[in-house]
């Protein structure tokens, strides 16, 4: 039941997008693979992210490392992810809203690198005392992934940061290039 309220609590916060930013760096180690994709022209305005499946890239990344299944929740290309005791991982390919959008539903959003390309980072409330952190990685003018970190305890919210942004850089490579 709590992870169910938390799993509930980071797609409203996901959702919500009410925010102050920070800022952290950490440096990942591992070569992730990339996801298949095709070089055909696509028109404009279809979905950057045909193909691509948010609780399979979850459940890619997370393999190995204690984290249940990815749990989509809604029609949406989202997916979240938890490892008892320790953290909800989240993932969102959304082919509408890019990086100008999160900055603009996030006053505190910070600019950041993920392994060289555009991003934004914030601290999300998701009710309570919970806080996710957000980092969205940018795939277009209107299109980005968003990694949501929230961790299992309040006093380990500090360790958000770090592994959003360690995620992020791993999911980056996975993602189609900007169009």
């Amino acid at each position: 039941m709590i992870t169910n309220l938390r799993l509930a609590r980071i797609l409203v916060g996901g959702a919500c997008l009410l925010t102050v930013g920070t800022a952290c760096t950490s440096a990942v180690s591992g070569t992730p693979s990339a996801a298949p994709t095709t070089q055909n022209s696509t028109p404009t305005g279809s979905d950057v992210f045909a193909g691509l499946d948010a609780c399979q890239l979850l459940d890619q990344l997370n393999a190995g490392q204690g984290f249940a299944p990815g749990e989509n929740k809604s029609r949406r290309n989202q997916c979240t992810a938890s490892k008892p005791g320790f953290a909800t991982y989240g993932l969102a390919l959304d082919s509408v809203q890019g990086l100008s959008e999160f900055d603009a539903a996030n006053a505190g959003a910070t600019s950041i690198s993920v392994n060289g390309r555009d991003g934004m980072q914030a601290d999300i409330p998701v009710g309570g005392c919970a806080v996710a952190v957000g980092v969205g990685v940018g795939v277009g003018e209107h299109a980005r992934a968003l990694v949501l970190v929230t961790m299992e305890r309040a006093s380990e919210d500090a360790h958000g940061c770090p592994n959003a942004r360690a995620f992020a850089e791993k999911v980056e490579p996975l993602l189609p290039q900007a169009r």
